[in-house]
């Protein structure tokens, strides 16, 4: 059924995840993204997630205004799912008037997500990575792996991407992508303990980490002095896929202060163990895109945790690209 067919049969029309795909390619979705930002949208004023505890899993609500737009993305987590052979992560994003909070149009949460996190990503890696990056490494084989390769071969000139994951076959299904973009791509399964991913590491320019790790994938130390590490895997205080001593060294970027403060394990623990303190966030994204933020000797860190204004940006754009 095609969204049009959706819409008249619901009253309220809905996107899907080939249409938000269409509509909002990733190279627009950074561009949007930014303007946003430069426009005076402040990261800092979103309302936090929230959480709700389930018997089944969870519940998460993620509101947003903006604009002439307000919208909030439910989403469930439901980890008993892939047993059944279904999701363990679904979703729906409801778009809404701002001035009225009439409902405007339903769109694919989940695919409304891996569009705009890889696009925030490439947005900050495209203000702190290298102009000549072409090494790419990426931890996780997901679609959030994979939407990474594609908007950082956006942003920089990447020729080489490794492919990290705990399951070979998926690692290698998605190094076979990236290779059918012309990029030059193989897989790796292990950890950072690994001989030939330690080297891939220490060897690498750009490092995406999208994974449900909740421990450190590989050790801070092999990452080099310049390279520029994305870490989008984890919004919980007490999970985190880089180490104190990575995030230590490194220029560090989040998304707004109060959500990594709240949600970011990889900076909150190493707060926590007194490895840094709150002020060594460098700045927010919008300070990043501003031009207010100087990376400095070591390496260059934006950790995600993923916000409601970002989803109402992609969603508002698409919606008016369907109208």
């Amino acid at each position: 059924m095609s969204e049009r067919t959706q819409a008249a049969a619901s009253g309220l029309p809905y996107l899907d995840a080939g249409t938000l795909e269409r509509l909002v390619p990733v190279r627009r979705a950074v561009r949007l993204l930014g303007d946003a930002l430069r426009g005076g949208l402040d990261p800092e004023d979103t309302p936090q997630r929230s959480a709700v505890d389930l018997p089944a899993g969870q519940l998460l609500l993620m509101p947003a205004a903006a604009g002439r737009y307000a919208g909030v993305k439910a989403v469930s987590v439901a980890p008993g799912n892939a047993g059944r052979g279904l999701p363990r992560i679904q979703g729906t994003y409801l778009l809404l008037a701002g001035d009225t909070l009439t409902p405007l149009a339903a769109m694919d949460g989940i695919a409304l997500t891996s569009l705009r996190t890889p696009a925030v990503s490439a947005l900050a890696a495209d203000h702190l990575a290298e102009p000549a990056a072409a090494n790419l490494v990426v931890f996780g084989s997901g679609p959030q792996a994979w939407g990474h390769v594609v908007a950082f071969a956006q942003i920089r000139p990447v020729e080489r991407v490794t492919v990290v994951g705990r399951d070979a076959a998926r690692a290698e299904a998605l190094a076979a992508r990236c290779a059918e973009l012309g990029l030059t791509a193989r897989a790796l399964t292990g950890d950072g303990g690994s001989p030939a991913v330690a080297r891939a590491v220490a060897e690498a320019d750009l490092i995406a980490c999208c994974t449900t790790a909740r421990e450190p994938l590989f050790p801070g130390k092999l990452a080099r002095d310049g390279a520029t590490v994305v870490a989008v895997g984890s919004h919980e205080p007490d999970a985190r896929e880089l180490d104190g001593d990575l995030v230590a060294r490194a220029t560090v970027v989040v998304e707004a202060r109060a959500a990594a403060l709240a949600e970011a394990g990889d900076v909150i623990i190493p707060i926590r163990h007194g490895t840094i303190a709150t002020g060594h966030l460098a700045g927010n994204l919008a300070e990043l895109v501003a031009g207010q933020v100087t990376p400095g000797p070591g390496p260059r860190v934006f950790k995600s945790t993923g916000m409601a204004w970002e989803d109402l940006v992609i969603a508002a754009a698409a919606y008016e690209a369907w109208i």
